[in-house]
């Protein structure tokens, strides 16, 4: 009997112990961390950009060629104060035996120029960008890839949209310096489509726009993207969901508001997305491409869709890996484009 009572006793307590445990956790999870995410902008920040995920490790960012990108420089750029970003400059295929007075000579080779922006957490070192890279660059394109404030080795600032707007800006600029008649193309993905959006509608607004704007893995705005984000599927049935995950962003300069920057943006226009991305479901690229489509005047050139279908899973990062990518780029940026193709979604 005493063997019993001494067993149920040691299971009440490890029941309750369990239950504590649990209880620890639900608070934590449902009292602490939305609390946090509404009163520290700090922890929206980090959470926004993910600086601190800094995959790969051990890149040597001086020498992107041990990353395998041949005919690559690294250099760094001042864009705000006392910011400075990490650029690499990759040169198009033909011309990595050419010779140059400086690296900026090359800018004004006639090849198209790629601005690429990339998404939150890595860096420009991530294997799905440099693939990117690889294909740009046999296409005969100058690539020019970034790490913004907080990233990689840029200086570590405070983050914030408007940050990391005028880093974009700002390499722009440089680009553009140099460039002379060399057509420049601006494409950002993930969370890079936020900063190109906004980015390019502001030099459009300053009647300095690029000659063509890509889209990858849009979202219409981070609102619509934190409420459908997997990561948030624990804490939506908080009532008060919005007031603590979606209101704080836009106090504090982290609206990423692309549906109201795409109706500024006067370039031509395509949008990039696979049917089975979990991170940035593709019915927020198709309300960006609505909005694109109805509210900029219908004279102004063309805005386009491509989509993916789930059954290649290229997922969120993949689209680099599809056959047709290469082909549907070259067009798009080689091509003479018209207001006709202006309602063209294909599904590939």
């Amino acid at each position: 009997m005493q063997t019993f009572f001494f067993c149920a006793n040691l299971y009440f307590r490890s029941l309750i112990s369990l239950m504590q445990i649990i209880g620890l956790i639900i608070f934590i999870l449902y009292v602490c961390l939305p609390l946090a995410f509404r009163f520290l902008p700090v922890f929206q920040r980090h959470m926004v950009f993910l600086p601190y995920v800094r995959w790969p490790f051990g890149v040597d960012f001086s020498d992107p060629e041990s990353q395998g990108l041949t005919g690559a420089r690294n250099l760094y750029l001042e864009t705000d104060g006392e910011v400075k970003v990490g650029v690499w400059h990759i040169l198009p295929e033909s011309l990595m035996s050419a010779k140059f007075e400086s690296p900026e000579d090359s800018f004004s080779s006639g090849n198209p120029i790629v601005l690429y922006l990339h998404g939150n957490s890595g860096s420009r070192a991530g294997s799905h960008r440099i693939e990117l890279y690889k294909i740009l660059q046999s296409l005969n394109y100058h690539v020019v890839t970034m790490d913004y404030r907080g990233y990689a080795d840029s200086t570590q600032a405070h983050m914030s949209e408007e940050g990391v707007i005028a880093d974009a800006t700002n390499v722009f600029n440089y680009i553009k310096k140099h460039s002379k008649d060399s057509m420049i193309v601006v494409w950002g993905h993930s969370l890079g489509t936020g900063v190109a959006s906004r980015t390019v509608g502001q030099l459009c607004s300053e009647k300095r726009s690029p000659d063509r704007l890509i889209l990858e893995a849009p979202f219409n705005n981070i609102r619509d993207e934190i409420r459908n984000h997997p990561l948030s599927y624990i804490f939506r049935p908080i009532p008060a969901f919005d007031w603590f995950f979606t209101e704080p962003l836009v106090a504090n300069d982290l609206a990423f508001d692309s549906d109201q920057h795409i109706a500024k943006i006067d370039s031509p226009i395509l949008i990039l997305h696979a049917q089975d991305d979990a991170v940035i479901p593709i019915i927020l690229a198709k309300k960006l491409y609505d909005v694109a489509l109805n509210q900029r005047p219908a004279e102004w050139p063309p805005v386009q869709f491509v989509e993916f279908h789930y059954n290649f899973g290229y997922a969120h990062k993949y689209i680099c890996r599809a056959p047709e990518l290469p082909s549907i780029i070259q067009e798009y940026i080689d091509s003479s484009l018209d207001t006709k193709k202006s309602e063209q979604k294909l599904i590939v």
